[in-house]
């Protein structure tokens, strides 16, 4: 069932929202992580909303007031997922600006469920291919978008070389990440500081 499939078919059993009810502080916060486990646990065609509700400490009349749909709610969840850190202007250096940006990247993917998510929506690619398209728009992208940003400054300030490709550096740099930890060797602490200077080295800057 996709997501279109699955918000057509809740649409009919969202309650209204009682105007003046108290709102527990935090609630949505932990319904979204409630979310993001159940799907971990189960993929998003089997997560129900039951489960979601249980495991946040809440009911599913709740849930449902603050999210009409199970597919409304994958949205939200994956929304939610990737932090929201404010980024700092960037500075005169960037392999300051990178290693700053990798290590985000880092505590994100390596907490919990960011790379089970991952492995979720590449399973459920061919039965809910729309859950991949939103975890590529709002993880994906929004990464790629910050190291591009950084590296473009680098191009114009001479600190990349002028013939860097940089969307192939942005998928090496994240890459990398992947596949240490797919190899069982989680990246530490110093990863984000080896990465950047080993690209760097290799295009146009070496300290």
């Amino acid at each position: 069932m996709g997501l279109d499939a699955s918000r057509s078919g809740e649409a009919e059993r969202t309650p209204r929202r009682h105007v003046g009810r108290p709102r527990r502080e935090g609630l949505d916060e932990q319904i979204l992580d409630a979310a993001l486990a159940e799907m971990s646990r189960v993929g998003f065609v089997r997560m129900n909303m039951d489960s979601v509700a249980a495991r946040a400490g809440t009911t599913k009349t709740t849930v449902y007031a603050r999210f009409p749909s199970k597919a409304s709610l994958a949205t939200s969840a994956l929304e939610h997922m990737r932090r929201r850190t404010p980024r700092d202007p960037l500075s005169a250096d960037v392999r300051d600006d990178l290693i700053r940006e990798l290590t985000l990247f880092r505590e994100g993917a390596l907490r919990p469920y960011g790379m089970t998510m991952l492995g979720v929506v590449l399973a459920e690619e061919h039965e809910t291919p729309e859950l991949l398209e939103l975890f590529r728009r709002h993880v994906i992208a929004p990464r790629r978008d910050n190291l591009r940003r950084i590296l473009q400054a680098g191009r114009e300030a001479g600190q990349v070389a002028a013939d860097a490709d940089i969307e192939l550096g942005i998928t090496m740099m994240i890459g990398s990440l992947y596949s240490a930890y797919t190899a069982g060797r989680p990246p530490g602490r110093d990863w984000p500081r080896e990465v950047v200077d080993a690209w760097l080295c290799a295009n146009g800057r070496c300290d």
